[in-house]
């Protein structure tokens, strides 16, 4: 199955978009205070959005999906992930976190951490089958509920282009 969008760099464009699918997907939501911070503040941010391929030449690009990610020294830091809910198992939330891993592997990143609701076994299941591993919990951690949050890694981003190429195509074929 192709892919029907492109992953392309945020601009500050898509922040009243990035807000508007952050409220649908987090609680809490960032501000858009916050992601302005994460589009120009933040020296250390990166956001990637996922847009649907007839759209991306046009002004009005339509928003997919979104992963806010930091490179602090030779750690990739997965900050923020989230796909429309129609979008989603589309392989758009695999393919937004192989673009950022492949990013981080392009620059000498050498391992990569994130927290995930421990509620959240759709996310458990994606980053594990990207290669990382759970390393811990931190206790109430999440609010809006409060709950746990698990601490994964991947020690190694040294995975082969094709490796990435396979799972994202993997992905959109499974969801």
């Amino acid at each position: 199955m192709m892919a029907d969008f492109d992953i392309i760099p945020a601009t500050e464009d898509f922040l009243p978009a990035l807000v508007e699918l952050d409220r649908a997907c987090f609680s809490p939501p960032w501000t858009s205070k916050m992601w302005e911070a994460e589009l120009r503040g933040n020296p250390f941010s990166h956001v990637l959005v996922a847009v649907l391929r007839a759209r991306v030449e046009r002004e009005d690009a339509k928003l997919i999906g979104f992963h806010c990610f930091w490179m602090v020294f030779e750690e990739l830091r997965l900050m923020r992930l989230a796909v429309q809910e129609s979008k989603r198992r589309q392989g758009v939330g695999r393919a937004l976190a192989i673009a950022a891993l492949e990013w981080g592997r392009q620059r000498g990143v050498s391992r990569a951490m994130l927290e995930v609701r421990s509620s959240n076994g759709a996310a458990q299941q994606l980053y594990r089958g990207l290669g990382f591993s759970p390393r811990g919990v931190r206790r109430g951690y999440y609010s809006d509920p409060t709950e746990d949050a698990v601490l994964m890694e991947m020690d190694s981003l040294a995975l082969p282009v094709e490796l990435l190429q396979k799972t994202v195509e993997e992905g959109a074929a499974e969801g």
